[in-house]
């Protein structure tokens, strides 16, 4: 009863503060119409240039038929990698990451002009979902198996990626072809906190904690269906309507920050001040840079990732009821 009467309290504020967001889509024949089997993907992106060629194929492989892409003034060939993508609509806005509330009205909008009532695949490039069997079970096997618990969302934690070492040692070139967790191989496998409240799942902790003592929020839900009850105004962590964000299915998202390149990362993230609180988090890590001139996340519980059996194993996915067809 709490988390719906936070559903209505949270949809009436978001109603008072909607608006009409403005975008165009490059793609050359501008937005092409969804099929009634396609299965789409909607991203954010900016400067992940080098991600992009495994970021397409590990989602292709998935089952992902249309990747719906917003492009924040990317300036290391981004933009140009994706238009030359039969299977990629790209957009771009006049507003900045920060202004669209930290992308996320930029999705809501994507969601609308696509079409309401079906299925997406919700993420960044810089994330990869990771589920039970899905070295050989498509998307369309997943999300018959969420269907059948009367569930619309898939909740996954987010794995921070690194490699054992100095991170300057992952160096990932523009077109390589190995699949990033290949270079960036390991994760914290303890050292995480579970909390319930009215709104969603929370979880925190991993490598950012341990190092940065950054307390941020590590859950997501980057398989939804999307029909006229959602939003993802409040935050990309808590979607609305709240009572469907405690699920008995999740996943993970393998997330990849750190390669050779972090540094410049996150000296640009601090001069554009586009996330959070003005990017405070990347303050910190600039800060911490200045004093130890390196990164090495590497401890006792590092643990070496092996693939999704691993990880349901571990406890950071729970298991599928997948339908008994062959594979």
């Amino acid at each position: 009863m709490l988390t719906r009467y936070e559903t209505h309290k949270l949809q009436a504020r978001i109603r008072k503060r909607s608006r009409a967001i403005e975008m165009s889509c490059l793609t050359e024949g501008g937005a092409r119409t969804l099929g009634r089997e396609d299965l789409p993907l909607v991203f954010n992106t900016r400067n992940d240039r080098k991600l992009l060629p495994s970021f397409l194929a590990h989602y292709r492989k998935l089952g992902v038929t249309r990747f719906i892409c917003v492009d924040d003034v990317s300036a290391d060939g981004t933009r140009e990698y994706l238009l030359e993508q039969p299977d990629v609509d790209v957009w771009t806005s006049p507003l900045r990451y920060r202004d669209a509330r930290r992308g996320r009205e930029w999705r809501e909008a994507l969601f609308e002009r696509y079409g309401t009532e079906r299925w997406y695949l919700n993420v960044d490039s810089d994330e990869f979902l990771i589920y039970q069997d899905c070295e050989y079970r498509p998307l369309s096997d997943l999300i018959r198996a969420i269907e059948s618990k009367g569930e619309k969302r898939l909740a996954a934690p987010m794995l921070d990626m690194y490699p054992i070492g100095p991170l300057g040692s992952a160096i990932l070139g523009s077109n390589d072809q190995r699949m990033p967790w290949e270079l960036a191989d390991h994760f914290d496998g303890s050292g995480y906190e579970i909390t319930y409240t009215k709104r969603a799942i929370s979880i925190t902790g991993g490598p950012r904690k341990r190092k940065f003592a950054q307390v941020l929020e590590l859950i997501k839900y980057p398989v939804i269906f999307w029909d006229k009850d959602c939003s993802l105004s409040v935050s990309i962590h808590q979607p609305l309507p709240c009572e469907r964000n405690f699920l008995p299915v999740s996943g993970a998202l393998l997330h990849f920050k750190f390669f050779s390149d972090y540094k410049e990362k996150i000296e640009l993230a601090v001069a554009d001040g586009q996330y959070f609180d003005g990017a405070a988090a990347y303050r910190k890590m600039l800060e911490n840079l200045q004093e130890t001139g390196e990164f090495d996340f590497t401890n006792e519980h590092s643990i070496r990732f092996s693939g999704s059996r691993q990880l349901l194993q571990l406890g950071f996915i729970a298991p599928i009821a997948f339908a008994s067809e062959a594979r």
